[in-house]
């Protein structure tokens, strides 16, 4: 199946997934289960728009902890493409409605001493997409930010994507330059995926 023939079945499967509230707490909750959590010092968490698996209620319950929570944010490189810029918060509240209505940092704040977090600080991030397979292959919107920050990440830093169980597909087509994803999490499995290790646990 070529990738806009299943990105379009992909965001059918999840606009019409029941329950996304309580699918939505599963998976947060099984995320922050994860051993490599529970070690990690610097998280990153997307914030969901639209259909995608919901974890506002998931940032603001890491805020409370000692974790140092990172969000990111839609802008363009020196070169003009589409990247991810990171920035840490310490409450919901310093975050505007931006670009596609995702909440972000204020421009104003971009750039701004102690917000700005290098990719290579980021211990563990949940990751959102389209559609995934159970060897931790990826599908996203196709505007390549993530792909940027999946190369920008260390190689110890754990890639978790977050998806209801709706968008697992059979395989997932991967060029060269994609990454694959260390994990998958849905409301009813953990999907090891072969970017950081191999075999699939239910």
């Amino acid at each position: 199946m070529k990738k806009k023939e299943l990105r379009k079945k992909a965001y059918s499967a999840r606009v019409g997934q029941p329950d996304k509230g309580q699918a939505s707490e599963l998976i947060c909750h099984a995320f922050a289960a994860l051993d490599r959590y529970r070690s990690a010092d610097t998280i990153l968490y997307y914030l969901d728009c639209r259909s995608e698996v919901r974890t506002h209620q998931a940032v603001r319950t890491s805020l409370e902890t000692c974790k140092r929570i990172v969000i990111p944010y839609c802008t363009v490189n020196e070169q003009g493409d589409n990247t991810l810029g990171l920035w840490r918060i310490k409450s919901m509240d310093e975050l505007v409605a931006g670009m596609w209505n995702i909440l972000e940092p204020p421009k104003d704040r971009w750039g701004e001493p102690g917000k700005e977090v290098p990719p290579g600080e980021i211990d563990l991030a949940l990751i959102p997409g389209v559609a995934f397979d159970a060897n931790g292959g990826r599908l996203g919107n196709g505007k390549g930010y993530y792909d940027r920050l999946l190369y920008e990440v260390r190689p110890d830093c754990e890639l978790i994507g977050a998806g209801f169980q709706a968008q697992i597909f059979e395989q997932i087509p991967m060029d060269d330059h994609d990454v694959y994803l260390d994990g998958v999490l849905t409301e009813t499995h953990f999907y090891r995926g072969k970017g950081r290790g191999f075999g699939i646990h239910e």
